[in-house]
């Protein structure tokens, strides 16, 4: 029973781990508004070193178009600015001396069905994941029955593996409809 119980702890917990790594995909796609987590990954030199920018600068939303980032030091600034247009973001930031200033586009309504489409498709790669660890468990839970667990107590676990399942692909649902909304919000 000991082994039974293993199998769908670990199951939950890479359950789990799959949940938040497509809530923090997700969060990175950007819907139009400014947050201070779309600069998350994005990396300054500091010093020789590639650093991420929330450990160089403070990060703020000045209003829903406007992220204000304030470097620590102020001669990272042009650091901070050559990162930001470097990347992959579109972002276009104005250094005041002070502060870096990025203003955020308003999304077409192009843009928006192609982030939903991304959106689905982050979902579904989390959906697979959690189907795939429902695989794995049930099928470790079958080698159990050659060492002697019963069929009945194999049965239940492959049944509350299921229901893990079930739990972990609605919360990604979840997560989708509120990201939809949120990109498709005007």
């Amino acid at each position: 029973m000991e082994d039974i119980k293993f199998y769908l702890e670990h199951a939950e917990e890479l359950m789990e781990k799959t949940l938040n790594h497509t809530h923090g995909v997700m969060s990175k796609i950007r819907a139009g508004k400014a947050m201070p987590n779309m600069l998350d990954g994005l990396l300054v030199e500091y010093y020789g070193n590639p650093t991420p920018i929330n450990q160089v600068a403070t990060i703020n939303s000045q209003d829903a178009r406007t992220l204000v980032i304030k470097p620590w030091e102020k001669n990272i600034i042009s650091d901070i600015e050559k990162a930001i247009i470097n990347s992959d973001l579109g972002l276009n930031p104005q250094n005041d001396g002070e502060l870096v200033r990025i203003n955020i586009p308003a999304l077409t309504e192009e843009r928006r069905v192609e982030l939903v489409k991304v959106a689905r498709s982050e979902a579904e790669h989390g959906r697979v994941s959690i189907r795939n660890i429902r695989k794995d468990a049930n099928d470790h839970l079958k080698r159990l029955l050659k060492e002697h667990i019963s069929e009945d107590a194999v049965k239940d676990a492959e049944d509350e593996v299921q229901k893990m399942t079930n739990d972990y692909i609605t919360k990604i649902e979840e997560i989708l409809k509120k990201k939809e909304e949120d990109i498709m919000t005007v």
